[in-house]
């Protein structure tokens, strides 16, 4: 798969993993394994680069006598949300005209 597009579906996936309720790390994770892998030295990267684009905050709290951080999606980050859903259906579109010429060919 094409790394920017893998690249772009993960920061997806991790925007939506935050989406109802704000979670940590290794709950980010657990979330997302019945539909993608995702390494901690992977989803730290991904946390990072949607920090800095202002798609999501983080918040330290202590939990069980250690500090835990907390992320939580801004507005943005439910912008990018909803352009990916509007993305999404021109990448269907292109994937079915791909799909239909494999099946003329059967």
């Amino acid at each position: 798969m094409d790394i920017q597009l893998k690249r772009g579906l993960l920061d997806i996936c991790v925007l939506a993993a935050i989406k109802n309720e704000d979670s940590y790390g290794y709950k980010i994770i657990k979330d997302l394994k019945p539909y993608i892998e995702l390494s901690e030295s992977t989803l730290y990267t991904i946390l990072k680069r949607l920090e800095t684009a202002n798609m999501m905050t983080v918040k330290t709290a202590e939990h069980g006598g250690r500090l835990r951080k907390y992320y939580h999606i801004t507005e943005e980050g439910l912008r990018r949300i909803e352009e990916f859903k509007n993305e999404w259906t021109e990448i269907m579109s292109i994937y079915k005209f791909v799909s239909k010429e494999d099946n003329v060919n059967d």
